[in-house]
This record gives structure tokens, sequence and C-alpha cells, in this order.
């Protein structure tokens, strides 16, 4: 087992170095592996959305578009460390380039959203967005968001039935859940509720 993990971690800091000699800079589109050897529970592969940013536990947002690997890198670790008794090792590769650069325009869906969030309506987001992502396209939550009763609805195309899927971004950000499972397709509709009184 430790054989394994040292060959995967011998790869990313390989991988990072030879982008970070190369003068790479991350762009939107591209999906980054990260790793925290203090904590693999927060290892994860991450899509630099269109603002340029990445979502990551416990930090929230970092700007990844237009910076190296390894300045991401430093990104992460400085802004995780308050969450640790001593500064967390950190490891940043590239998992796989934006589709654009192949010449090839991305796929992508339809999505709706509506309620407490900063820009609803209908979004149009590449293939394989998750619901965390879309939250963070669609400018996130107001203030008066109820993030623990967010809904996912999707209807079936063969059945026509509606189903409802609840979402709590609140154990999100503690860390408690994972949201990177739910990925959106075509027609989905999130619903954010106006929170309630006391809630």
């Amino acid at each position: 087992m430790a054989r394994i993990f040292l060959s995967a971690l011998m790869l990313v800091i390989t991988s990072t170095f030879a982008l970070a000699q190369s003068g790479y800079r991350i762009q939107p589109g591209d999906v980054l592996e990260i790793e925290v050897l203090e904590d693999p529970s927060l290892n994860r592969s991450a899509l630099v959305l269109p603002d340029g940013r990445i979502s990551f536990p416990l930090i929230g947002g970092v700007q990844a578009s237009g910076r190296s690997v390894s300045t991401v890198q430093t990104a992460i670790a400085s802004a995780l460390a308050p969450n640790f008794a001593a500064a967390p090792n950190v490891f940043v590769a590239i998992n796989s380039l934006s589709t654009s650069r192949s010449g090839f325009a991305p796929k992508t869906i339809d999505v709706y959203v509506m309620g407490e969030v900063n820009n609803p309506g209908k979004v149009s987001v590449k293939s394989g967005t998750s619901l965390l992502q879309f939250l963070a396209e669609s400018g996130g939550l107001t203030k008066f968001a109820a993030t623990k009763r967010i809904q996912l609805r999707r209807t079936n195309s063969k059945t026509g039935k509606a189903v409802v899927y609840g979402f709590n971004y609140r154990a999100i950000e503690r860390g408690a859940a994972s949201a990177s499972s739910i990925v959106l397709r075509k027609g989905d509709v999130i619903v954010v509720p106006e929170r309630r009184l006391f809630e």
C-alpha cells in the first residue's frame, strides 16, 4: 500500500515539476489533481471554471487561471494552513487540459436555476459539470438562501416523471459531504428556496 502511494506521489511531483518548468499557465476547462498528504479526504480532481477559479473544501474558491501549477499549489497550501497544526503538504498536477485546446468545441447542456441565486435563469454549461460547480458558475447563493434545502429537479425523459433530489450545501462547506458525484444533465432545474425565519 505504501509503495503504491509513493508511486502515485512521485507521479504527481514529476508531472507538477515538468509543467512548472515549461512555464505552463492554467486555463479554464483544465482539470487539476489535488492531493493533501495530511488529509486524504481532501484529495480530488477540480475543474477550472470559466471564471478561472476552482472550488476546494475548507477554503472555497481559489484563482487558478493564468497561474502556474506551483503558484496554485502554494495558494491552496497557504489557505488550508489555518486548518492544520502545521502547514500542510499540498501537491497539484494537471489531470487533463481543456478540450477547447484540441480545436473541438466542448459539448454543452442547458440547465436552469431559480430562487435565491445571484444569476437565476438558463445557463449553458459543459457536459460533466457537477452541481457544486454549477452553483459557482451561476454566481453563487444569496444571503437569503436556504442552504440546507437546495433541490435538484430532474425529469425522466422516458416516463416524464420528475424526481427531486435534496442537496445540503452547508454540509459541503463543513466538509461533511461531497457533491462531486452529482453531475448535471440536460434540462435539470436547481431550486434554491428562501431561508425560513430562524433557519
